[in-house]
Order: C-alpha cells, then structure tokens, then sequence
C-alpha cells in the first residue's frame, strides 16, 4: 500500500472514531496546523530547515513530517526503528547531505526516495581542518570532523536547497509547477532579503574580529568574510578549565570582543566571559531543530538583528 494511500486509510479510520477524540494534527512547520488532503505527498525531513522549506513550497499539497525530538541537535540523533520505518513509507526523504544525516548510511532507506538537497554544490563543501571530540547535550560525545555541514546558514546556498526541494516536489506533483514556484519565489525573496542585510552587516564591520562558541558557522562566515574563530563551548555548560585556557591562547591573537552562540548560555558563563575576558555574548541560532517559537524566517532575522546590535570596533 502507498504512503498516499496509507494517508486515505488513516483520515477515514479518524473520521469513523471521531467520537473518541480529535484526530491527531501534522506540524509541518514547527507549529502550523492545517487540514491535509488524503492524497497530499509525504515528505519526511532530517533537519528543520528542509521541513520549512518543503511546506513553504508544497503547502496543502505536502504532509511533511521531521520526527525529530525538540531539544536536540538533529545532526546527531538516531532514529528508532520505527522511525526508520516511517522514512521508509515516505514519498520523498530530502536529506541536507555534506555528511549532516550520518545515521542514513547504516538504515535501508530506498534510494529512489532519497533527495541530496546540496548534491548541487557538493564543489562548495567546507573540508573542516580538525576533528574535535567532545559532548553536546542529549547527543552525548561526538566529533566534528571533515565536513562542515551547516549549509542552511549561507542563504545563497539554503536557496539552492529549496530549489532542490522545489524541483522533487514537481516530480512528484505533475500539474502542479506554477504552485510550487509560487511558494519557492516567494521563500526565495524571503531568503535574499536576509543575505542582503547580512551582507551589509558584513560590509560595514569588515575584518571586526568574532569568536564562536562551537564550529558551525562555517557557510556563514565564508560567505560574508567573517574574521570568525571558533572554540567548543556549550550553552547549558560552564566551560572546563581547559575550556577557559584554550579561549585565553585564542584570544591573544584574535581580540574579540563579542561571541556568537547556538542558544543562551548559562549566566555563568556569561559573567566570567565579560568580567575576565571582555568578552560579549549573543545568540545566532542555527536552527536546525524547531524553535519554541515562530519559525525558521523569524529566527533568521532575529539572528541579522542581533548582529546589527553589535557596535563596530
């Protein structure tokens, strides 16, 4: 039985036990509630951002599911079996690729329903210099190694992701191309409006040197020629003494003043930076899992309006 038909089976199976209870909603997006039709295509995601983008795009004409748990750093969550069953029964499964999904390798999922949605720039991937162990969260111990995979935080390449999305969406959905380039232009204005303003951000605060809290801003600083460099520290820890040395060997030939973070780090951690570092903090979200509130655009301009709060030195 098809996944579409699957969908018909279970809205009738809802609508018979309607007594017993609302039918369960589909998030799409992190929050959007919404009718789907029985014969909507099912696109399941790895990440956050393919999410918004595919409903962005597809609209009533998608059901798309990212069963990932909030909390976590989707990049390093394994799926349960019955969530690989459920990617399995999909019609499409968009992947972020450059090495983002590590878990896709060892399951069984059929290729003819895989899309990369980088394939189209796999020449652009950041080869990182050091692999890096250490914990992050839930996720437990984990390295960084070879490719920086965050390419959603360079909007010029998040559009070419979407326009992947867009084009295995039409595959899927004949008839239906002016719909889904509608819903594709209107996110790619949306993601142009926010490379604008970082790029003038970046223009006017050239070669102001930045630290990050972790190495996942890579696409992002190469695109606006960040003078960014990154230490590993997490926001619901307080850095280890080795952590507070290696930020201080850091320092002494990158004088930041300011530190971009994942999340909010813990007051701690703040205090001392500033009080023994001169060290600032503010939070640019990656976004890679579903924000407690809004969605991925708002994030975004959060993220330029932090940086445009910053004082150019």
């Amino acid at each position: 039985m098809s996944s579409r038909m699957k969908s018909a089976v279970v809205t009738l199976a809802c609508a018979i036990a309607a007594c017993g209870g609302p039918a369960p909603e589909t998030e799409a997006d992190g929050g959007a509630e919404a009718q789907v039709e029985s014969d909507a295509v099912v696109v399941f995601t790895t990440n956050y951002p393919l999410a918004y983008f595919a409903k962005r795009i597809g609209g009533e004409r998608v059901r798309v599911e990212f069963p990932a748990p909030a909390g976590i750093d989707p990049a390093y969550w394994s799926p349960s079996p019955e969530d690989v069953a459920a990617y399995q029964e999909a019609d499409v499964v968009l992947l972020n690729g450059a090495g983002y999904e590590g878990w896709v390798a060892k399951t069984s999922l059929p290729d003819s329903k895989l899309v990369n949605t980088s394939a189209g720039f796999e020449d652009m991937y950041i080869v990182s210099e050091e692999a890096v162990v250490h914990t992050h969260g839930p996720a437990g111990e984990h390295e960084h190694e070879n490719l920086a995979f965050t390419t959603w935080l360079d909007p010029v390449l998040a559009i070419e992701q979407a326009r992947a999305i867009r084009d295995a969406l039409a595959a899927q959905l004949p008839g239906a191309e002016a719909d889904l380039q509608e819903g594709f232009a209107a996110l790619e204005t949306d993601l142009t409006e926010i490379d604008a303003r970082l790029g003038a951000w970046a223009a006017d605060h050239a070669g102001q040197p930045l630290l990050a809290s972790h190495p996942v801003y890579q696409y992002l600083a190469r695109r606006y020629d960040l003078n960014l460099r990154s230490v590993h520290f997490e926001p619901d820890e307080v850095p280890t003494t080795g952590g507070w040395r290696d930020l201080a060997a850091r320092l002494e030939n990158h004088t930041a003043e300011w530190m971009l973070w994942e999340a909010t780090p813990l007051a701690e951690t703040r205090e001392l930076l500033a009080s023994e570092y001169g060290v600032g903090s503010f939070v640019f979200d990656p976004c890679g899992n579903r924000p407690e509130s809004g969605d991925y655009i708002s994030v975004m301009r959060a993220n330029v309006e932090s940086l445009e709060a910053l004082p150019a030195i």
